[in-house]
């Protein structure tokens, strides 16, 4: 099955590149936090063109700057959403928002299924709201000017984000007449953060939220991940799934560089994996295999699981091999065909900046820092992360330096079950144990209603997707909780409006 990883670029940006990898130190993207980038791999097709009378499109008017009253703050730019009326109940029914995250919503209304698979059961009104900055969501005119101009770049937070779903939520209501429907946020990702911090932050307009994948505690050391966290997991799958396999990937570090080391080396390199562009550095090639087999663990999902398709190719590469470092190649490219199947070339073809790729890197240069570096329990040579030197080079490329601890002065994270099980309320954080940024998610209840779901097997935003008949049973089970949950939110909801009613 074909998996190409670089084949929808131009449409939205698919590639996993990591914050201090352990092959370039340099590098300062933190892997994307995509819930729809998994199924984009596996099916390009489900990006069809999603239908505007089922989805019809509003624009709304939204203020630059909800926290200044600076002249400039009162701009206005067009903000995108965009609502299905199949399945409403009308004024009073519950609506479900899905909270936009690091990409325009299009890929989100065909590969988000959670909401439409859900609105029946409640009669409810579906929202899908598009994030600042992405989509055609852009302040002060093209995306290319934006990100261009410092102060521009400054509106561009998450606390303006959930602060323009806040604006759009209650112009929703006040225009549909529907004061009293109860509102559930839903995210997944980066998303799923947003998600759990507007119930926080704005718990009188939503009465819970789900946050899927959502790394809330990979901040500022607020649980101590160990230092592998995020390449911990990855390994943990590629383990779990073959030990030779495993073995091969970690043996194969140091044979590149040793074939990189010797005359014609890099060229060898080039031809023995096919490259679109001959390597200047082994470092291309390494960041490439890396960010390949965290792609497969992070969008590790039935029925093909891509963990298991790469090291079917190495482990079948292996039976006929002799051990030494040429084979050892052979086996790793071997991997590469299987996930991406038979390509012209592989490892650096050509890539014009997408939007996502041009905004996560900005934002994780200003406060989305999670610390992700790798330690000597993983498959990846170690590379601990290092705040100092990405600081300096988040300056040298946006003029200010990031704030690594603003996330949780403002939305807060240390002592988490101290402090929410005491204010916090109605928040399902899901989880799936194959994800890697399942390490730095909440997988234990920390009130009664504010709760943890995960599964053994699951990945990044599993649950988020539409379900299908081949769904294993964990999976359905997982989504039933959810949705079992939600209901009780409601219901509580609905009779307490009654009882304020009635007095």
């Amino acid at each position: 099955m074909k998996h190409s990883m670089f084949q929808w670029l131009p449409i939205l940006c698919m590639t996993v590149v990591l914050a201090v990898s352990p092959v370039a130190a340099t590098r300062i993207d933190i892997p994307r936090l995509s819930p729809t980038r998994g199924v984009i791999l596996k099916q390009p097709e489900i990006l069809k063109t999603w239908s505007s009378k089922e989805f019809p499109t509003f624009y709304y008017n939204q203020t630059l700057d909800h926290f200044n009253y600076r002249p400039e703050s009162y701009t206005k730019f067009k903000q995108r959403y965009v609502m299905n009326f199949q399945y409403w109940g009308g004024p009073n029914a519950p609506i479900l928002a899905y909270l936009g995250a690091e990409s325009s919503i299009d890929s989100d209304l065909t590969v988000i299924g959670f909401l439409n698979d859900t609105a029946p059961r409640f009669k409810a009104l579906q929202v899908f709201i598009e994030h600042r900055y992405y989509g055609q969501s852009i302040p002060f005119g093209s995306r290319e000017e934006v990100m261009k101009n410092a102060s521009a770049r400054g509106y561009f937070s998450s606390a303006q984000a959930i602060a323009d779903y806040a604006q759009i939520l209650l112009h929703i209501k006040k225009e549909w007449h529907t004061q009293h429907s109860p509102v559930i946020v839903i995210g997944g990702s980066y998303g799923g953060m947003l998600a759990s911090w507007f119930r926080l932050k704005y718990p009188h307009i939503a009465i819970g939220a789900l946050a899927s994948s959502a790394p809330i505690l990979y901040f500022d050391n607020i649980t101590l991940t160990p230092l592998g966290g995020y390449y911990s997991v990855v390994t943990k799958d590629f383990k779990e799934a073959s030990e030779t396999c495993y073995q091969t990937i970690r043996n194969s570090w140091s044979v590149i560089d040793d074939v990189a080391s010797q005359p014609h080396g890099l060229a060898n390199l080039s031809r023995k994996f096919k490259t679109c562009e001959p390597l200047a550095k082994a470092s291309e090639l390494k960041n490439y295999l890396n960010d390949l087999y965290s792609a497969a663990a992070q969008y590790n999902q039935p029925p093909e699981y891509p963990v298991t398709v790469i090291c079917g190719g190495i482990d079948e590469a292996a039976n006929s091999s002799s051990g030494n470092e040429d084979d050892i190649l052979n086996k790793i490219f071997a991997g590469v065909v299987a996930y991406e199947g038979n390509e012209p070339c592989y490892v650096n073809p050509p890539n014009n900046l997408s939007e996502t790729e041009i905004g996560w890197q900005w934002q994780t240069c200003s406060e989305m820092v999670i610390p992700i570096g790798s330690g000597n329990d993983t498959m990846f040579p170690p590379s601990p992360f290092d705040l100092s030197s990405f600081e300096s080079e988040c300056k040298r490329n946006y003029g200010v330096p990031p704030r690594p601890h603003w996330i949780t002065s403002y939305y807060g994270g240390h002592d988490i079950k101290f402090i929410l099980q005491r204010f916090g309320s109605n928040i399902i954080f899901s989880n799936g144990l194959r994800d890697p940024y399942s390490s730095g998610g909440v997988l234990e209840n920390i009130s009664k209603s504010i709760v943890a779901v995960k599964t053994k097997n699951g990945s990044h935003c599993l649950d988020l997707l539409p379900g299908s008949k081949i769904d294993p049973q964990w999976l359905v089970e997982q989504r039933a909780t959810e949705v079992k949950i939600i209901k009780q939110w409601l219901a509580n909801y609905f009779a307490d409006l009654r009882a304020l009613i009635k007095h």
